[in-house]
């Protein structure tokens, strides 16, 4: 691209500036390169969230200053909109002059035979099953152990909200694997500290510490471990929902999607995005080898009352003392239920200092709004008071 100046220092002063660029200056973009190829074929990429990506392969066509092979397809619902089919006659351009892009198809040079493009059905890494996201486009692979992904996995699976693994992160997770110590998850339960040891930045006693981690982790609920296994749209709280329901793990495993849904936080497509992933040969295989390795299987996290039941409260602003998932767990201990949006079926909103929207909207329904001392005399404790901590409008 080039840039136009005004070429008086005096006429610049006078154009003056914004706070963001210059008045007397103005960019100008040449327009990208286009040219014309042939798809030869269209493959399909696994990303380490699971995401299936499908991307052209074209004959070799020269465009800003680079050879071009290959061009990104985004998702199903691109290549449907321009009709892209194997051996097409298309318009590539390179997007922001880096990405590669197809732009159109010419319809007038489309050979007799082609058929449209599908998404496959098993994951080419792994081959498990795909899905499509319920309210996206985007497809995903289901495979409890997929190469692809086993870095997102493992970690997932050792965060503090899932089997809490303490010093187990992205870089070490990452040794482990690039060391061939370990493929899934359940291979955790396997390793000794003498091979952790040996690791880079990994000595004696942080090898230990770690092992010590892992072991301690088996003790965890069972809410806590359907939550690691990473089912697309379990969170926390349907984790906790379900363990709590079938209080098994053999009694979650045998379930049933109608079963499932009759738990309140569990709707049609988690409920069968939850069979789904326990039908999954490899989640068969990664539970079994949990199972050897002296997993805990029972829910031990039971309700303490049921002084809330039938209540749906909202949480907003700063509260003392809790974090987000800790005043949800207090009202699910009570039989009550937590939920992210305000409407007319909404309870009460507990309401933290600088609370935004949510409390707009609850008082505009005519929703109760409890302060911090109002939410905990309803549910019995007695606080003198602490550390601030935010609760999440999420």
């Amino acid at each position: 691209g080039a840039v136009i100046k005004l070429d008086s220092l005096s006429d610049r002063r006078v154009m003056g500036s914004t706070s963001m660029f210059p008045r007397w200056a103005a960019a100008f973009k040449y327009p990208p390169e286009k040219k014309e190829s042939r798809v030869v074929d269209i493959v399909v990429q696994v990303g380490r969230t699971g995401v299936i990506t499908p991307k052209a392969v074209i004959e070799p066509v020269r465009l800003a200053g680079t050879t071009v092979t290959n061009a990104t397809l985004h998702n199903k619902d691109y290549i449907d909109q321009l009709g892209i089919r194997i051996g097409d006659t298309v318009l590539v351009q390179k997007a922001g002059e880096i990405i590669p892009e197809v732009l159109e198809v010419i319809l007038s040079k489309r050979p007799e035979g082609t058929v449209p493009f599908e998404m496959p059905e098993v994951c080419p890494a792994c081959g498990g099953k795909v899905v499509r996201d319920a309210d996206g486009a985007a497809y995903r692979c289901t495979g409890a152990e997929c190469p692809a992904q086993r870095l997102r996995n493992i970690v997932h699976f050792a965060s503090r909200d899932a089997m809490d693994i303490d010093g187990l992160g992205i870089a070490l997770s990452q040794q482990l694997l690039d060391a061939g110590l370990i493929k899934t998850a359940a291979d955790l339960y396997y390793l000794d500290a003498q091979s952790v040891a040996a690791l880079e930045r990994m000595g004696k006693k942080s090898s230990e510490n770690l092992i010590a981690a892992i072991e301690k982790s088996k003790q965890a609920d069972l809410s806590k471990l359907i939550y690691a296994f990473g089912i697309l749209q379990v969170g926390q709280s349907a984790a906790r929902a379900v363990a709590r329901h079938f209080e098994t793990l053999d009694n979650v495993e045998n379930a049933t999607a109608e079963e499932l849904v009759r738990i309140p936080d569990v709707g049609e497509i988690t409920a069968g995005n939850i069979t789904s992933w326990f039908a999954s040969p490899q989640s068969q295989h990664l539970i079994k080898r949990l199972r050897e390795a002296g997993i805990n299987t029972v829910c031990r996290d039971k309700p303490q009352g049921s002084a809330l039941s039938g209540k749906t409260f909202v949480l907003t602003g700063t509260l003392r003392d809790y974090t987000r998932d800790e005043a949800a767990k207090i009202i699910e201990d009570m039989g009550g239920k937590v939920s992210s949006s305000v409407s007319k079926k909404t309870s009460y909103v507990v309401a933290g200092e600088a609370a935004g929207s949510k409390l707009t909207k609850a008082q505009s329904l005519g929703v109760p709004v409890l302060t911090q001392a109002e939410f905990e005399a309803m549910v019995g404790i007695d606080n003198g008071g602490g550390e601030q901590l935010t609760i999440d409008e999420g």
